[in-house]
């Protein structure tokens, strides 16, 4: 297989595209490094199509490596035909590979092998080769009681085993039964019985004692099974299925609250098997052979190959179909669900800072207490307190009296809300004390998904040796709205809380996805050298954990960095890295001006011959070079001038223009509240601005400031266009205008629509 015009007509772009990405990162560059600092050799291709490149090199040569072992192993049998050699080394996919390798395994006992150990192989290959002859007159000769033949039908039940492992073996079959089941096949749910049955809900009335506890059981256990009732009687087409609707039923079925199993066309299947393995097979004789056995079909060849046909399908092909189909089901759902997952964890990541305001995280809670932490503009930690304004101690005079002298004491100008347990009854208590204050304070209610695992975890405990988990989660709360990237890289990306069934799915696949996005962002944004911890850091390109340690202690050792160059002297970390992270890091007020730009240090010479020629010395880029764009309008020549390419002075040219940018400063801004609004005050037809806290599938959950988000189905985002899937209309952390449709109270539903 050519693997590069393969890679290059799958992402339709160029061989030599392909070519010089497959050059680079076999040269250890990093896929950000690639995507920022080498767009002339590839042609400008972003970070997505590079993954996906990146991603689909590693299949392909796996494949082709898989390939070379099964060639042995067959070669080494002494069964690898030119022909077989031509048909594994054309396969495309593992699937296929396996399937041509299936015969030649090594194989458990199976009822086949036990007759071949009878010697009852040649009968097989007698009564398939000629279906014209008696089966029960060849079967006479290999009756041996000392084998356990016993019958003329023992020896055919034996042949046939043979005959149907070796028809469930052929490639060919299978790949056409996988295809018209996937075409033509359907998925069957339904509740499955036993499990929350009327024996285990009336439980309590077999003993007092344990009625109570089995009364709280069977509820959550009608919770838990109610959560599936839209599959309790559920079929659809195998083609027509929604990954998100594959991640639930998977759900359920391993919950043991569902049932479920594909349903093929097997007469349709059994009809082909038998054209292609049956002389002059027509349609009518499997109704003739319809639930007839050996014994009836002794003397019958056709008969017997045709009933061996469909146990072949029955017991050895369609299971193994159905698990193959389930699979693939899963891993395209679990594939759909994690570019979803890493569409909303980028928006997430790239919200803009609330840079300069002194911020009050506050983690809610009822019996333990609120944890608050002060914390400035520099993510310094000013302050720790627990205040107790919510059940059962209901302390809220003496909070408000707490908190108003914090807010006098370090001017903070925020409170950032966790939206967890206790969150509504302390935002009325926030609200309601704003009200009293003659302050600008505004509060923001932060997903806090992950803090409680972020101060739980080692890296927090070395961090805040000091602080217990409560007070290291206040801070994170107040930290994720002054920079969410630099707060939430400390946290596992699944945990971050903006996708589903995300603890149904391959763990590998999605970390290693999840923190591709992060490192994408990371890379895209910039890190400050002299700030930055260890956990932002380990994201940096070319930056492993152990440098990442490295560079934070060289740091605490010698003080900050002065010059880029400066990070060859941190351990470990040498000319290759160097070349890789040196761009994406910042240093803000260093000793060269460049160092606090996305200029890479190679390319420094040429980026001062520029501000030669415009007459810019370069010693204090400040806001930047005014008009430089319009100054060098032939990039061509003026590229040829400086030794670069026409995409790489471009990109110094924006830096030059705008030195350290942030691309996050053009995503919308978090909206602040000044008031509570309730859940009971929503009216149908009511018009309202929220943010956008997740998107799935069938629509984006919206945060309207009643605590519970409201759903606005993929049916109610627009009205202007056919929407595919709701990331073509909205992202995470979108602020957007929403209609209220209608409130559940008793379900806490609220339906939204976009349609206004």
């Amino acid at each position: 297989m050519d693997i590069v015009k393969k890679i290059a007509g799958e992402l339709s772009i160029k061989t030599w595209q392909v070519e010089a990405v497959i050059g680079l990162i076999d040269e250890g560059n990093t896929i950000p490094f690639i995507a920022r600092y080498r767009k002339e050799k590839h042609g400008s291709l972003d970070d997505e199509q590079l993954r996906e490149l990146d991603e689909r090199l590693r299949y392909l040569r796996g494949l082709e490596e898989r390939k070379e072992t099964i060639l042995a192993s067959i070669e080494e049998q002494g069964k690898l035909t030119d022909e077989l050699r031509a048909q594994i080394e054309a396969a495309e996919t593992m699937v296929l590979l396996e399937d041509l390798y299936r015969p030649y395994k090594q194989k458990r006992r199976t009822r086949a092998t036990i007759a071949k150990e009878k010697g009852l192989e040649p009968l097989a290959d007698a009564v398939f080769a000629d279906q014209s002859c008696d089966p029960e007159t060849l079967a006479v000769a290999y009756i041996d009681p000392e084998k356990e033949v016993e019958t003329v039908v023992d020896a055919l039940a034996g042949a046939m085993d043979i005959l149907a492992e070796r028809f469930s073996d052929e490639a060919d079959y299978r790949t056409e039964i996988r295809r018209l089941t996937r075409e033509e096949g359907s998925m069957t749910v339904a509740e499955k019985t036993g499990k929350g049955s009327s024996d285990e809900e009336n439980a309590e009335t077999a003993g007092a004692s344990r009625s109570a506890s089995k009364t709280a059981e069977n509820k959550k256990l009608q919770e838990r099974k109610s959560v599936y009732e839209t599959y309790h009687d559920f079929s659809s087409p195998l083609k027509k299925l929604q990954g998100y609707q594959v991640l639930a039923i998977n759900r359920g079925e391993r919950e043991k609250f569902l049932t479920v199993k594909i349903e093929a066309p097997e007469e349709e299947i059994l009809h082909r098997l038998a054209g292609q393995l049956i002389t002059d097979y027509e349609k009518s004789l499997a109704t003739r052979y319809e639930g007839k056995s050996i014994e009836d079909l002794k003397n019958d060849p056709k008969g017997l190959i045709f009933i061996t046909i469909a146990d072949s399908y029955k017991r050895l092909i369609a299971p193994a179909i159905e698990r193959e189909l389930r699979s693939d089901l899963t891993e395209v759902a679990e594939d759909g669900a994690i570019r979803v997952f890493g569409k909303n964890l980028t928006q997430l990541l790239m919200q803009p800072p609330i840079r300069d305001q002194v911020v009050l995280g506050w983690d809610p809670a009822f019996r333990t207490g609120c944890k608050l932490a002060v914390v400035d503009g520099t993510g310094k930690v000013l302050h720790t307190v627990v205040v107790y304004p919510t059940a059962p101690q209901n302390k809220i005079e003496e909070t408000k009296k707490t908190v108003k002298a914090l807010i006098d004491k370090y001017d903070i100008t925020l409170i950032s809300v966790g939206n967890g347990t206790a969150s509504r009854e302390s935002e009325i208590v926030i609200a309601d004390m704003l009200r009293e204050i003659n302050k600008p304070v505004h509060y923001v209610i932060v997903n806090e998904a992950g803090a409680s695992v972020y101060s739980a975890s080692k890296r927090a405990t070395e961090e805040f040796p000091e602080f217990d988990v409560g007070q290291r989660s206040a801070v994170s709360i107040a930290r994720r709205l002054q920079d969410p990237l630099a707060e939430l890289v400390k946290i596992e990306p699944k945990s971050i809380g903006v996708g589903q069934y995300q603890h149904d799915m391959n763990q590998s696949k999605l970390s290693e996805a999840l923190g591709a996005v992060v490192e994408d962002c990371v890379n895209h944004v910039g890190v400050d050298l002299n700030t930055a911890s260890a956990s932002l850091l380990e994201y940096v390109s070319g930056v492993s954990k152990p440098i990442a340690k490295n560079i934070v202690a060289y740091r605490e050792a010698n003080g900050r960095f002065h010059s880029r160059k400066e990070l060859l002297k941190v351990a470990k970390l040498g000319p290759k890295a160097f070349e890789q992270c040196a761009g994406f890091l910042r240093i803000m007020g260093g000793k060269e001006p460049l160092d606090a730009t996305s200029v890479h240090p190679e390319s420094y010479p040429a980026a001062k011959e520029l501000l030669h020629d415009v007459g810019f010395d370069g010693e204090d880029l400040g806001s930047g070079v005014t008009g430089l764009s319009l100054m060098t309008k032939n990039k061509e020549r003026l590229a040829e001038k400086l030794g670069l390419g026409v995409e790489t002075l471009s990109d110094i040219i924006a830096e030059l223009e705008k030195p350290g940018r942030d691309p996050r400063d053009e995503m919308p801004k978090p909206i602040l509240r000044g008031d509570v609004l309730e859940m009971e005050d929503l009216k149908e037809g009511m018009i309202l601005k929220g943010t956008v806290r997740n998107v799935i599938d069938f629509g984006a959950f919206v945060d309207i400031g009643v605590h519970q988000d409201g759903l606005v189905h993929i049916s109610q985002l627009t009205d202007k266009k056919f929407v595919k899937h709701p990331l073509d209309v909205v992202s995470v952390g979108d602020i957007v205008e929403v209609k209220v449709l209608g409130v559940d109270m008793r379900k806490k539903r609220i339906s939204l629509t976009m349609i206004l």
